[in-house]
């Protein structure tokens, strides 16, 4: 069993100097735990919690339909990251497949926008888990103030624990697949089975004003359709973490597939029961409810469950953010030994329990710095519009340099043990055109995501911020030219 495993570790290693990299971080992740970072990340209880309030007052009930079209469509996506992750399981993701498909100056854009579309998911998962924090501390909803605060606070616990090394860190992420478990599938269950409020018909009505003949309804599905398409982020955190997961050309692209169709299949189970065992539907479709979640839960088990299912929720949130900190420290990391961002001697260094500490401390003080766009409290569609528009955009990126590279016959998946063989290119065009229509859709400005009477640029926000970004990114590109320092030095550890 022992001489079983060394072989792993050395094929591994093998495989990771074949790069030109050296073993810097501890492989200590089994497919189980790669698979626990996926599902942590992508989580159901952050997804569905954040998004179905805003998905019913857009399309009425009938947007729990967006839950199992938005898992197929993003599953595309899915297996060509997975066929990526088994070629190239590197710390880097998709700025090594892209410098890999198309050559070193789109790898720093696509890595540069990366970046900053996963600080914002940061920022955006700790502000909504700041709700809970303050929710199971005082038994009030927070203020706005009290939403940042708390949403910090979250930023430095999930730091402290990625601080203390891999092996710590998969136990407490262990800890939020249990927490997901008793709050999505466990309660979501008996919701469905026995306090069940509404015939199965309910579904397919719009109960909001959504629902006229004029094409508003169409409209609200596009945009509880852009809003879903939060609850599906993340599944890529497995190929952060391909370096430091044990046969990672097996277990990545293994654990990318899973997270994916498991965090779906719980998403869709908690968002048909939570819909179905609501009796206010009326209050759920007009906005006047922000969290449908907790008063469903209440009202089908007692007040006395509030608090432990506040407690579980936030522990689900927590592990989230732990998860989300740890695959941008390795991003950075996977970045930073290329020698392509400023300050990469610090950005790559590794200290004694293997960890990218600076990496890790960077990050997470850039996504402290996003928490101050929570300060209005009403701006939640906004964050959530802003922290997925960059992610699709950053896909299309990726799944395009993939076709690109199909079609004139540089890219063969001869190297990995996963490929879609003869279906690569259908799978491949069809990640594209969802991946298009999805971009377009999360950064289309609307109204209705965004505060009520707020300015135009807060409308426009997800075009204007990427675009700038965007804009900054090929400046600094061209001017600096940092792929031309591009390398892979080999830094001692600490």
């Amino acid at each position: 069993m022992s001489s079983h495993l060394s072989e792993r570790q050395n094929a591994d290693e093998h495989l990771l100097h074949s790069h030109g990299y050296a073993q810097q971080l501890h492989r200590g992740l089994s497919l189980w735990s790669s698979f626990s970072v996926g599902f942590a990340t992508v989580s159901p209880v952050v997804g569905i919690y954040s998004v179905m309030s805003l998905g019913a007052m857009n399309a009425g009930p009938s947007w729990v339909w967006i839950v199992p079209l938005c898992l197929a469509l993003q599953l595309l996506v899915a297996l060509v990251y997975a066929e990526l992750a088994s070629q190239y399981p590197l710390a880097g993701g998709c700025y090594q497949w892209v410098k890999r498909l198309a050559g070193d100056r789109w790898a720093w854009f696509t890595g540069f926008m990366y970046l900053a579309s996963a600080l914002a998911s940061l920022t955006t998962v700790a502000y909504l888990g700041g709700f809970w924090l303050w929710l199971l501390a005082t038994g009030e909803p927070p203020s706005a103030n009290a939403q940042v605060l708390s949403g910090a606070a979250l930023l430095v616990l999930g730091l402290a624990v990625n601080l203390l090394g891999i092996n710590p860190l998969k136990y407490f992420v262990n800890a939020g697949i249990v927490a997901e478990a008793i709050a999505s599938i466990g309660i979501g269950v008996l919701l469905l089975l026995f306090f069940r409020n509404h015939s199965f018909a309910l579904l397919l009505e719009g109960l909001s004003s959504t629902s006229t003949g004029d094409g508003r309804y169409f409209s609200g599905f596009l945009t509880a359709m852009a809003v879903g398409g939060w609850a599906f982020l993340g599944f890529d955190a497995c190929s952060q973490v391909s370096e430091e997961t044990a046969d990672a050309r097996t277990s990545t692209p293994r654990a990318i597939l899973r997270s994916m169709i498991l965090v779906g299949l719980t998403v869709m189970l908690t968002a048909f029961a939570v819909t179905l065992s609501y009796t206010d539907t009326a209050a759920l479709v007009s906005g006047q409810v922000i969290d449908p979640v907790t008063p469903a839960v209440v009202d089908a088990f007692g007040a006395w469950a509030e608090r432990p299912f506040v407690a579980v929720v936030l522990v689900a949130f927590i592990a989230c953010v732990v998860s989300v900190q740890t695959y941008i420290g390795r991003a950075v990391f996977g970045m930073a030994r290329d020698n392509i961002l400023p300050a990469s001697a610090l950005l790559r260094r590794v200290d004694k329990r293997k960890v990218p500490f600076a990496a890790m401390v960077f990050s997470t003080l850039f996504a402290s710095l996003g928490l101050a766009l929570g300060l209005n409290a009403t701006a939640v569609g906004t964050l959530i519009a802003f922290g997925s528009g960059g992610f699709f955009f950053v896909f299309l990126i990726v799944v395009t340099c993939a076709l690109l590279a199909r079609l004139n016959g540089t890219w063969k998946v001869e190297h990995g043990t996963f490929s879609l063989g003869r279906w690569g290119i259908t799978v491949n065009v069809a990640a594209f055109v969802w991946l298009v229509f999805e971009s377009i859709n999360v950064a289309w400005p609307r109204e209705a995501l965004a505060p009520p009477d707020a300015p135009w640029f807060q409308v426009w926000a997800v075009i204007l911020v990427f675009s700038s970004l965007a804009l900054l990114g090929l400046i600094y590109l061209f001017w600096a030219k940092p792929y031309q320092r591009t390398g892979t030095p080999q830094v001692p550890t600490l």
